[in-house]
């Protein structure tokens, strides 16, 4: 098989993204896109000469318009079966361009949509496959109140999640109350998570860590910037609760064997979107699996959701919750749908996105390369 176009469509997106914050001083959803104007996805097609067609949405459309003309022609006629030629093709061009993190992947996933389709098998089994029941935790957004935090975490465990995530307001003492209330609101069973969105240096990563020790917290998330590998390490040792880290850091596998290497975590970030595909998270899993540590799937959609079900180190899928209307819409998303807090992941060949109305989008195009 080999490829024999690739296209770009960039597209104003019909679903403006809601309104939702993280802690303070990090930009929150849509920040920077004034209320008037449209936010833009780019769709990348793989046309191959078996007649399959491989896709995926992405966001940050114009670099991907651009990536696309001056870079991704280059991989017509190659065999997008070969899924690790096709990565490290990629990964050279990475040496170039220093993609976006998000980017380095694209070529991957649409490749093993393919292969999957070809193959009539879905992804989590070309992966190696583990278990297609997965359970899922809920992972708040920030929220103004305590109130509306308790609101929301029992509106989850009313659908019958038994796992909580926890995205705070960056102030340490007011971040630990509400860690404390957590613990009173979903009782001593409950596994629980802080993450700590990179806001805090090591002497407050330090002291909050020991709050999260007292409450029993099953993982300790990027509290700081994923950068001085020296200050992790000291967290590591002076701690008892596992450090979660490697989330945004670039370099996929070979920059999460230096994480390892400095004794900078306890538990391994992976997921589909950061690390280059389903080849480059794949290798991190089993590079954490070889040391005896978990590596823990980071993010929603349908390929986490691949992913999830192929690998044995992972605990949970990551279900991002907004407010109330959401909660209550969680077991109506289709093959993402969260029933009594597990995911049931797809068994249909593909990334198990919708089919694609390619006359509609050529249509909607504001830009096609």
């Amino acid at each position: 098989m080999r490829i024999t176009d690739i296209r770009c469509y960039l597209l104003e997106s019909r679903n403006r993204s809601g309104d939702f914050r993280w802690r303070a001083g990090l930009p929150g959803s849509g920040d920077g896109t004034p209320a008037p104007d449209p936010e833009h996805v780019a769709i990348l097609r793989i046309d191959t000469d078996a007649g399959i067609t491989g896709a995926i949405e992405v966001d940050r459309g114009y670099q991907v318009i651009d990536l696309t003309r001056r870079r991704l022609k280059s991989l017509i006629g190659q065999d997008p079966l070969m899924t690790e030629k096709l990565w490290h093709l990629m990964w050279e061009l990475d040496r170039l361009e220093e993609f976006h993190m998000t980017h380095l992947g694209l070529i991957d996933h649409i490749a093993w949509d393919i292969k999957s389709r070809a193959a009539g098998l879905p992804i989590h089994q070309l992966l190696g496959g583990y278990d297609t029941a997965v359970p899922a935790y809920a992972s708040t957004v920030t929220w103004d109140t305590m109130e509306e935090y308790e609101a929301n975490i029992k509106r989850c465990m009313d659908v019958g999640f038994k796992a909580f995530k926890l995205h705070a307001w960056g102030d340490a003492k007011a971040d630990a109350e509400l860690c404390r209330q957590l613990r009173i609101w979903t009782g001593p069973d409950a596994d629980l998570m802080f993450d700590g969105s990179a806001g805090w240096d090591f002497v407050t990563s330090l002291e909050f860590g020991r709050a999260l020790e007292n409450e029993g917290f099953l993982w300790y998330e990027e509290p700081m910037r994923e950068f001085d590998l020296r200050s992790y390490t000291k967290l590591t040792e002076q701690l008892d609760i596992p450090v979660l880290a490697c989330e945004t850091s670039d370099g996929c596998h070979w920059n999460a064997a230096a994480w390892i290497d400095m004794g900078a975590l306890d538990m391994m970030r992976t997921n589909t979107k950061y690390k280059g595909g389903f080849t480059g998270a794949l290798k991190i899993a089993h590079l954490a699996e070889s040391h005896g540590m978990r590596a823990q799937v980071h993010g929603m959609g349908h390929a986490n959701a691949q992913l999830c079900a192929s690998i044995p180190n992972n605990d949970y899928y990551e279900q991002l919750i907004f407010d109330a209307d959401h909660i209550a819409q969680l077991d109506k998303m289709g093959d993402l749908s969260i029933i009594d807090g597990m995911l049931h992941v797809s068994s249909t060949p593909g990334l198990g996105e919708a089919e694609y109305d390619w006359a509609d989008i050529e249509k909607r195009a504001v830009l096609t390369v």
